[in-house]
């Protein structure tokens, strides 16, 4: 008799497992969220480029409302202006005459719905890749491909990077930052690796030059997004803070980043 109760309470149990909850979360008021990342790729005119703003949704909504209607600009040291139009009502905001300058000075400007957003950074420089390293016993398996993009930092030269690895298989793009203050003068590589990542896969790797702020805006964010980043007893992550900042009204901040590289691009077939 009590092995039929409890196999009773034990079906009933994972039984209930089964039910629908619906979790109530709150709502905040949407924000304007700037993907406004400048790229000049090496041997490139840099002239096209493309700024996208959206606005931030609820958790669960399964498309990204974009920000129409705003008025965008780049304007550099020389008071050369570069507007952004809007393409019909996608919230991308693109350019065709924009001129790349190493360490030249940009400001942005955002005018959505009468509030006024702005954001200074400069243009970083970027050192080639060398070659890619492809290792076939990584992991802890043994099995896994890892692949390495070598570059020769600068010697005294205070450095950042941000990698880019996208791989022809389903899975989210990897990013990475890397500082040079132990490795200054020296060759050092992006590191990547994807379990299911086979022969004959493309991997496209980017390294970009970045400022040490953005460094830092990347390295929180990509901190908070890892595995490593804390159990369900620890801390919430704190919401990330970018360059951009409304100067009309500063409590209703914007998320995102302005970002101006020169990037380094290597088309990598698996072996």
């Amino acid at each position: 008799m009590k092995k039929v109760l409890i196999f009773i309470f034990a079906f009933s149990f994972f039984y209930s497992c089964e039910d629908v909850i619906d979790i109530d979360l709150n709502e905040a008021e949407p924000r304007l969220v700037i993907e406004a990342s400048i790229n000049w790729f090496k041997n490139t005119a840099g002239n096209e480029q493309a700024i996208r703003l959206s606005l931030s949704a609820p958790f669960f909504d399964e498309t990204v409302p974009p920000a129409n209607d705003a008025i965008v600009q780049i304007v550099d040291s020389n008071n050369n202006v570069f507007d952004f139009v809007e393409d019909g009502n996608t919230g991308i905001y693109k350019n065709n005459t924009f001129v790349p300058v190493i360490d030249e000075t940009y400001v942005l400007t955002i005018n959505y719905e009468e509030e006024i957003y702005t954001a200074t950074e400069t243009l970083k420089s970027v050192v080639p890749i060398d070659f890619v390293e492809q290792n076939n016993d990584g992991g802890f398996s043994g099995e896994d491909i890892e692949l390495k993009a070598f570059y020769t930092d600068p010697a005294n030269i205070e450095n950042y990077y941000f990698f880019e690895f996208i791989s022809d298989i389903a899975v989210v793009p990897t990013l990475e930052v890397y500082e040079d203050r132990f490795t200054d003068g020296n060759q050092i590589f992006g590191f990547y690796t994807e379990e299911d990542l086979e022969a004959g896969d493309v991997v496209t790797i980017r390294n970009y030059g970045v400022s040490s702020r953005f460094y830092d805006f990347m390295f929180i964010l990509l901190q908070q997004g890892s595995d490593e980043g804390g159990g369900p007893f620890e801390t919430q992550p704190a919401t990330v803070r970018g360059n951009c900042v409304n100067q009309t009204n500063p409590d209703n901040f914007p998320f995102g980043y302005f970002r101006l590289s020169e990037v380094d691009e290597v088309i990598y077939t698996v072996e």
